[in-house]
Parts: structure tokens; C-alpha cells; sequence
């Protein structure tokens, strides 16, 4: 890989992480909540959002050039309710705005999904796990706002 190319996937990559950078996870707040019995610890998050970054990144990476218009309409949608949702859950600490955005995230995440697999199938695949993270995020948020 040279160095255009290796540039090029970290400018995909990185804008993921900038609600992080931007809307500190208060885990005081998260250990604050009463939370579900499969609810995971702070750390986790940690270990498994820059993995599914690095999996969206590639995909992107491999299916920018597309001229579906579906596709980015969809990766923005994705992205936009991606990011605001450690603002809805960390900054204002507000459960419901934050379910309300998962299930914005969740549902642009399988039209990402679907619109990258008609471009290019193999990509696609990076996708899943993201999906499947995004089901499991909609179950724990939705049981924190109702224990909450």
C-alpha cells in the first residue's frame, strides 16, 4: 500500500472519531444508570467501536468512488446520527433522544448496508458486524431508558 493510498483510508477513517473526541463518554453517567444484566462494561465500548470504525472505513474506502447517489445519502445519514449520539447520551444525558438515535443509526446502517452491497458485495460483509452491534445498542439503550 503506498502512502496516497494509506492517507486516503485515514481520511475514511478518521471523522468517526471525532465525537469522541468532541462528546466525552461520561462513564460515570453510564455506571450511574441501572442498566441490564447483558449490558457491558465501559471498556468495551472502547475495544469494539474503533474495530467497527476501521471495518465502515474500509468499506468506504473500497466503494467511495460510486456514483449512487443512495449510497452517500445513506453513509450521511448514518454518520450524522452516529456521531450525535454520545451528544444525546453523554453530554445531555438524555435517554430517550439517544434511543430515538439508535434507531436512526440502526436503520440507515442496513440501507449503507444494502446500497454498499449493490455496488460491490464483497464490502458489504464489513458491514455486519456493525448491523449486528447496532441491534444489540437498540436492545441496551431501549432497556437503560425503561429501567431509567
Amino acid at each position: 500500500m503506498n502512502f496516497k493510498k494509506i492517507v486516503r483510508f485515514f481520511i475514511f477513517l478518521l471523522p468517526w472519531f471525532i465525537s469522541a473526541l468532541i462528546f466525552r463518554s461520561d462513564t460515570s453517567y453510564y455506571n450511574s444508570l441501572s442498566r441490564p444484566f447483558f449490558a457491558p462494561p465501559p471498556f468495551l465500548f472502547g475495544i469494539v467501536w474503533p474495530i467497527l470504525y476501521l471495518l465502515i472505513a474500509y468499506t468506504i474506502y473500497n466503494t467511495w468512488d460510486s456514483k449512487d447517489d443512495g449510497y452517500k445519502l445513506s453513509l450521511l445519514i448514518n454518520y450524522i446520527s452516529n456521531q450525535l449520539f454520545s451528544f444525546f447520551f453523554f453530554t445531555i444525558k438524555t435517554n430517550f433522544l439517544a434511543f430515538i438515535d439508535t434507531i436512526i443509526v440502526l436503520v440507515s446502517s442496513i440501507y449503507f448496508y444494502r446500497n454498499v452491497k449493490n455496488i460491490d458485495e464483497k464490502y458489504s460483509k464489513y458491514l455486519i458486524p456493525y448491523i449486528i452491534w447496532n441491534i444489540y445498542a437498540l436492545i441496551l439503550i431501549f432497556s437503560i431508558l425503561i429501567m431509567n
